[in-house]
């Protein structure tokens, strides 16, 4: 290690190093992602029709293929100032636990009382909705973090919060539920008996633990009947990953400033957010043909949209009342088991990500969750942090990638992003020390009966 022995365990960057601009990968991809659908009209939906839906500059942000930087509001950065720049960390402990001759970073975006990433689009959404004069906004969240990030930003400018939580993520996260609570914001189990699509789910699928596709239709619905609210999203929207590009935007910033080069940039991926935002710039270079890659994507098995999905139009909700999106999807029908990875739990994938997994830029993985727990419990041993499950995937794949360089021999560096903490996952944690933790594996006959609500049309066949 002798070529690193002047990099520091943590690599802080100065504030005036954070970013000032949202980096928008889209314009330097040659496939853009396709468009997203009017499912009444099949044509691309407008600028009008998606402001019904969200905040006006948000809308904006949606439809833009080309603008490659967007600057950051001065207010948003304010408030990026209490927990940015986050650290990006080499994992020197974890080296040695493994006897592997990779070189191993995270960048870890737990310091912040929402725990994860989310608070980076969460208080760029809510300050548009605060200047566009709205009351409040709807959203679901499904492990909780983004309703907790989304939480703290509506208190912080002072409008509502309705949050739609995945219903086996509101029984075993109770806590997360009330920071949420504790930031004013109301939280209903989705699904619910409060909206009409709630109902027609309960209906179709009585018993049911819920999905981020069933709580999404809830939140649209919400949103679209009360006077002076926008629905917001946490991830999958090409808007949320713009946000979270200051993820990359700052790792990058810290790798070039000590000149490490990582060969291999790997996330967890659910619907997009984190894993987007952080190979953003690296992805960016590799696009613009000045670098290359590689690129790990990692899904639980038990919801795997990229590695067993179609790309295809599909509904981003399970009450079908979003646009068509076109996405390595499972089907919107589809009910993933209620693992504990709650923020990994969604049908599809972002049209952004789905397009470049598609086009052979990033590869995909998906692993079992006694294997994430216990992956996860052995980072926590030597390097300090309880990780959230979700990033625990991430930990997964980049412990797998550092044994294999063991075995060659190879000295590659390896990036991960540590999206959050996992003090509010004690219950899985719990399960998983007990024993009482099983994995699961979709059927191809499970996975045919989600895909069977894919809308046909010309040029949309399975």
């Amino acid at each position: 290690m002798s070529e690193t022995k002047n990099i520091p365990y943590k690599i802080y960057l100065e504030e005036s190093e954070m970013p000032v601009s949202w980096y928008n990968l889209r314009a330097d991809m040659k496939n853009k992602p396709a468009p997203i659908l009017n499912p009444g009209t099949l044509k691309p939906v407008t600028f009008d029709e998606l402001r019904g839906i969200f905040c006006d500059e948000l809308s904006r942000q949606e439809l833009d293929d080309t603008t490659a930087y967007f600057e950051i509001p001065e207010e948003i950065r304010n408030f990026y100032r209490m927990y940015r720049p986050s650290p990006l960390v080499r994992a020197y402990c974890l080296e040695e636990k493994l006897k592997t001759p990779a070189k191993i970073y995270y960048k870890f975006e737990g310091n912040n009382t929402s725990g994860s990433h989310k608070l980076n689009s969460a208080i760029a959404q809510a300050y548009y909705a605060k200047k566009q004069g709205l009351k409040g906004v709807t959203t679901e969240t499904g492990a909780g973090q983004w309703g907790t990030a989304l939480s703290m930003a509506c208190a912080y400018f002072g409008i509502d919060c309705q949050v739609y939580m995945v219903k086996c993520s509101y029984e075993q996260k109770p806590f997360r539920r009330e920071v949420m609570r504790t930031y004013g914001a109301n939280v209903t189990p989705s699904p619910s008996a409060t909206t009409q699509v709630g109902r027609k789910i309960l209906e179709e699928f009585p018993g049911t633990t819920g999905s981020l596709g069933c709580a999404i239709s809830e939140a649209v619905e919400a949103a679209v009947t009360k006077e002076g609210y926008r629905y917001v999203l946490g991830s999958v929207l090409s808007q949320v990953l713009l946000h979270q590009s200051v993820i990359g935007l700052e790792t990058k910033t810290a790798m070039d400033k000590y000149g490490i080069k990582p060969d291999i940039i790997i996330g967890c991926a659910g619907g997009g957010s984190n894993l987007g935002g952080l190979i953003a710039p690296f992805m960016g270079e590799k696009l613009r043909g000045e670098a290359d890659y590689r690129f790990i994507a990692v899904e639980p098995v038990s919801c795997p949209s990229l590695t067993r999905g179609k790309f295809v139009y599909d509904f981003c909700d399970t009450g079908k009342v979003c646009p068509l999106a076109k996405m390595y999807t499972l089907g919107s029908g589809f009910i993933p088991a209620p693992n504990h990875a709650g923020g990994l739990r969604y049908h599809g994938m972002s049209s952004v990500l789905s397009q470049l997994y598609h086009d052979g830029y990033m590869e995909a993985v998906s692993v079992e969750q006694t294997a994430v727990f216990r992956a996860a419990e052995e980072f926590a041993r030597v390097e300090g942090i309880l990780p959230a499950p979700e990033s625990s995937h991430a930990i997964k794949a980049a412990m797998d990638e550092a044994v294999k360089c063991r075995e060659t021999g190879e000295e590659k560096t390896i990036l991960f992003g540590l999206t959050g903490t996992g003090y509010f996952d004690l219950a899985a944690y719990e399960k998983y020390n007990n024993g009482e933790m099983t994995d699961y594996i979709p059927t191809d006959e499970d996975l045919a009966r989600g895909l069977a609500g894919v809308p046909r049309f010309p040029g949309n066949e399975i």
